[in-house]
């Protein structure tokens, strides 16, 4: 593979790269590539997870190492399931890394290659160069930055509780320089950190990290919009995200084929209207991931060997089945009401149950089930 090909698989269908040409610059450098992403312990595994292992499987294809931080900390920092350390740790291992396994199996790709660090080992091993590492992003981060950035952990600036939370991203920025990686990865959500890491880098004498940030896959439900000074319409992106306490929001790994019938039926989905349609959204995504339209740095990036073939089946008094090879073709034919919303949710659903079908074998087995028992059980109460 050449330089300029591992640099697409890697900035194909990102929303941004932080920076392109430093990132070519490392690649072109024979630098080993270390990749991080991490994930807080809390809810079950669902299809925006299915979509980071995609991500990922370019990135291993591309020949980079792969580690997903299992964020007990910051778990605990968040005050997620029961609000313990001991609870995180617990389902860190026993629940988390078996369903994020499981999603790499759904995406297609080799669970073996990815290394799981748990937080908590990890500071241990490191011990006072890891806190010494998170001192030192706090001195080097104003006090507002800091603020800014505790938007990481899902909750407004209004919703910090207790100090503790303002170590999350002094932690999660550490976590980047501990791990020794040079690509920080994670969703839209996340940026405010990597700045933070990529600005404190220089100050701890450690290399600025390249960021790269995928989509977040938008939730069922319909949409919520707040109002800028100006009076524009913006999407709320916390309220758009899949959410464990709005089950409907999201399709579950561990979701049985009736389960995900009902739900994507369910969906919003106005008929003729493209714009925030989260069905569109998942079709455009997932569905037409392989021939995808675009890296992280505005390039058309179609692949001719990655064609997908997407087939919406029709009741023939309603005409012809359509088979789409591209998404461009079929949000034409969406929009111009020549494809039915119900048709579409049935042929999304049906791809969606045979996509997590590798998911669901997985958790067959009696100890992974009953971790996901535990978890449905930790989540159950606090919803």
């Amino acid at each position: 593979m050449t330089n300029e090909e591992k640099f697409n698989l890697i900035t194909r269908n990102l929303e941004e790269t932080l920076t392109a040409e430093e990132l070519k610059t490392l690649i072109n450098s024979g630098t080993p590539l270390k990749h991080y992403i991490g994930f807080e312990i809390s809810g079950k595994g669902h299809m925006g997870w299915v979509f980071t292992m995609q991500k990922i499987k370019d990135l291993q294809d591309a020949g980079v190492e792969i580690n997903i931080l299992l964020a007990d900390w910051h778990t605990w920092l968040n005050k997620k399931l029961d609000g313990t350390l001991e609870t995180a740790k617990k389902m860190a291992r026993g629940y988390f890394e078996e369903a994020l396994k499981a999603c790499v199996l759904s995406a297609g790709s080799d669970p073996e290659k990815i290394n799981f660090v748990l937080g908590s080992e990890l500071y241990e091993k490191l011990g006072n160069d890891y806190w010494a590492k998170v001192i030192k992003v706090a001195k080097a981060t104003t006090l507002a930055r800091m603020i800014r950035s505790t938007t990481i952990m899902g909750r407004k600036e209004s919703e910090l509780s207790d100090t503790a939370m303002l170590i999350y991203p002094a932690m999660q920025s550490a976590d980047i320089f501990a791990l020794g990686v040079n690509i920080a990865h994670a969703g839209t959500d996340q940026r405010n950190v990597h700045v933070v890491a990529r600005e404190a880098a220089a100050q701890l004498g450690e290399q600025k990290p390249i960021a790269i940030h995928h989509h977040l896959l938008q939730g069922l439900m319909q949409p919520v919009f707040t109002e800028d000074e100006r009076g524009n319409k913006i999407l709320d992106l916390e309220a758009a995200k899949m959410s464990k306490s709005k089950p409907d929001s999201a399709v579950f790994i561990h979701d049985s084929p009736d389960e995900i019938k009902r739900k994507v039926g369910n969906a919003f989905c106005p008929e003729g209207e493209v714009e925030f349609n989260p069905i569109l959204d998942w079709i455009k995504h997932l569905i037409f991931y392989n021939t995808s339209f675009r890296s992280g740095i505005g390039i058309d990036l179609r692949s001719g060997k990655d064609n997908a073939i997407f087939t919406v089946k029709r009741n023939p008094k309603w005409g012809r089945d359509l088979v789409y090879n591209s998404y461009e073709e079929l949000e034409k034919d969406y929009a111009e009401k020549k494809l039915h919303p119900m048709d579409l949710k049935v042929a999304v659903a049906e791809w969606l149950i045979k996509k997590l079908e590798p998911a669901r074998k997985y958790f067959e087995d009696p100890k992974r089930k009953a971790a996901l028992e535990e978890i449905e059980r930790l989540t159950t109460k606090l919803t």
